[in-house]
C-alpha cells in the first residue's frame, strides 16, 4: 500500500509576522532619517538663496554707486541673481505662499539679508535660516 501525503505550499503565520516585523523596523529607522534629511536640505537651500541675495545686493550697489544705507527692492536685485529681468525671485522652501517678499527681508547694503520664515529645527525648536 502506498501512502500519499499531500503538502500544501505556503507561508505560516509566524513567517509572515517575522517579515512584517522586519519591514516595520526598517521603516522606523528610515522615516526619521528621511525627515531630517529633508529639513537639512531645505535649510541649506534657503541659506544658499540668502548668499545669492547678498551678492546681488552688493553688485547692485557697486554698479549703481549706491550708499551703504540704500535698501534695494526685490526687482532691483533680480537682474543680478542670474535669472534675468523676467525671471523669478527666489523664495524660502518653507514659505507656503512661495513669494520673495514673504520669504526674505533684503535689508540695506550693510546688513545681511534675512529669512522671514521660521522653520522647525531638528530639536523641535524654532530656528531661523541665517546667513553666516
Amino acid at each position: 500500500m502506498k501512502l500519499s501525503s499531500i503538502r500544501k505550499a505556503g507561508f505560516t503565520l509566524v513567517e509572515i509576522m517575522i517579515v512584517v516585523a522586519i519591514i516595520g523596523l526598517l521603516a522606523a529607522i528610515a522615516i526619521p532619517n528621511f525627515i531630517h534629511a529633508r529639513t537639512t536640505s531645505q535649510t541649506n537651500a534657503c541659506i544658499n538663496n540668502l548668499r545669492q541675495i547678498d551678492g546681488a545686493k552688493q553688485e547692485w550697489a557697486l554698479e549703481l554707486k549706491q550708499a551703504a544705507t540704500a535698501s534695494p527692492a526685490g526687482t532691483d536685485i533680480q537682474p543680478y541673481l542670474g535669472r534675468g529681468t523676467s525671471g523669478t525671485l527666489p523664495y524660502c522652501p518653507l514659505d507656503s505662499t512661495k513669494t520673495f517678499s514673504t520669504s526674505y527681508t533684503p535689508g540695506n547694503i550693510q546688513t545681511a539679508p534675512a529669512c522671514a520664515i521660521a522653520g522647525s529645527g531638528a530639536s523641535g525648536g524654532i530656528t531661523n535660516h541665517v546667513l553666516q
